[in-house]
């Protein structure tokens, strides 16, 4: 089997939150595409809930859209820790960061049901599992830690 990058990572030697450039990839024509690990939570000691982490997703994919160009995809982490950000180009961990605070803070602060995307039975999958109320604590929980320009030690929070 191929090795998979987020299951090489020690994950005992991070330290959440923060956005980690897990690398780069180059298309046939040259292009690139970035693959971010952007972690809330600090793995093996706590885990987003379901619905929250639900609820934080549809809101990530089009907020984050609002603050930084090149989004392909925002996806959580089986684990519920996090998620992975898929962008093209190389943008800067620092962009990337700015972009999460900007998002979290509106979940936190001004994020309305009325605003949170897709949560019918027509544009998702699971509409019934989602919370509001836990994506708007987790967010504010997040931006209380400070979010870090690395992984292994508390920088730039």
């Amino acid at each position: 089997m191929a090795d998979v990058e987020s299951f090489t990572l020690d994950h005992t030697a991070v330290h959440a939150p923060y956005v980690r450039l897990i690398g780069v990839e180059r298309g046939p024509k040259g292009d690139a595409i970035s693959n971010f690990d952007v972690r809330f939570v600090q793995p093996n000691e706590g885990e987003i809930p379901t619905a929250g982490l639900h609820t934080i997703e549809h809101l990530l994919a089009s907020l984050m859209r609002d603050h930084v160009d090149g989004i392909i995809d925002i996806s959580p982490f089986g684990c519920r820790t996090g998620f992975h950000l898929i962008m093209w180009g190389e943008p800067a961990v620092a962009d990337v960061v700015a972009a999460v605070r900007a998002s979290l803070a509106a979940i936190a602060e001004d994020i309305t049901w009325d605003d949170v995307p897709a949560v019918d039975a027509i544009s998702c999958g699971n509409y019934r599992d989602h919370s509001l109320h836990s994506a708007r604590e987790w967010s504010k929980r997040i931006l209380e830690q400070g979010i870090s320009l690395d992984a292994f030690e508390r920088v730039g929070v």
